[in-house]
Formats: C-alpha cells, sequence, structure tokens
C-alpha cells in the first residue's frame, strides 16, 4: 500500500532531519536519483558529521517538483537546474522589494514626522507613485 503524502513548498519546514531512504519514498524515487540529483546541484541536503545526507520537507517537495518537471514536462535536467535557479531568484527579488517598500514607507513616516510643523512646505507624501516628468528651469535675471 502506498500512503499519498503532499508537502507544499511554501509552508514546508526547511529542517533537516530526514535521511536519504525516507525522502526517497515521500519523493516517490530510488536514493540513487536523490545522489545523482545532489551531484548535479539539483536539491542540497544537509549532511550529518559522518557525511550522511538529510532532506527537509522542502527538499522532498522540490525532488516532486523536479520529477514533475523532467517527466510530466519533459525539461531535462539541466533546464530544470536553470528553473529552480530562476524561482528562487525571483523568491529572492520579491523579498528584496517588500523590504525596499517597508523602507520607502518608512521613509515618507518620518519625512512626515519631520515636516508636520511645517505643513504645507515642500514635501509632500504621495500615496500612489507618479509616472509624470517635471522639467525644472532656473528664473532668468531681469534684463538691466
Amino acid at each position: 500500500m502506498h500512503e499519498e503524502i503532499s508537502i507544499s513548498v511554501e509552508q514546508a519546514s526547511d529542517a533537516k532531519v530526514l535521511i536519504i531512504s525516507v525522502a526517497a519514498r515521500l519523493a516517490g524515487m530510488h536514493p540513487q536519483t536523490l545522489r545523482q540529483y545532489d551531484r548535479l546541484g539539483l536539491v542540497q541536503p544537509g549532511r550529518t558529521g559522518g557525511g550522511g545526507r538529510r532532506y527537509s520537507e522542502r527538499d522532498v517537495a522540490l525532488l516532486r517538483e523536479v520529477q514533475k518537471l523532467s517527466q510530466e514536462e519533459g525539461v531535462n535536467l539541466a533546464g530544470i537546474k536553470r528553473i529552480i535557479g530562476l524561482e528562487q531568484l525571483v523568491g529572492d527579488l520579491q523579498q528584496r522589494v517588500q523590504e525596499l517598500e517597508q523602507a520607502l514607507s518608512d521613509a515618507y513616516d518620518r519625512i512626515a514626522q519631520l515636516e508636520s510643523p511645517y505643513s504645507g512646505r515642500d514635501l509632500v507624501r504621495q500615496e500612489r507613485q507618479s509616472t509624470a516628468l517635471v522639467v525644472w528651469r532656473p528664473r532668468r535675471a531681469p534684463d538691466r
């Protein structure tokens, strides 16, 4: 009897606690396949002091995704490695955008605090981004 276990990559744990045989069974693969994917850099398991591989739930979810891309979509291992790398990059960039948006919001709040006694001054907080282009030209001194 095969028991189906579902793991969401977003909700999966990063704790490297699963031995290779358990991870392989959960991913529906042979342990040797996991070793090959490790050598290719598709999945990076943790290591014990003795060198044994330890996988996380997130690793198992990633292994299932590799298997799906390979078997159902026909993507070769080099393509899968590239896809995984790009997905990780997108995740990193999304996190950085959130950090920058928070920093921008904090800066606007700080400006508002500094400007509050001087309402109506040069700095005005905008809630939405503007694509307007403002051209500034210095005033010419009157001809004498």
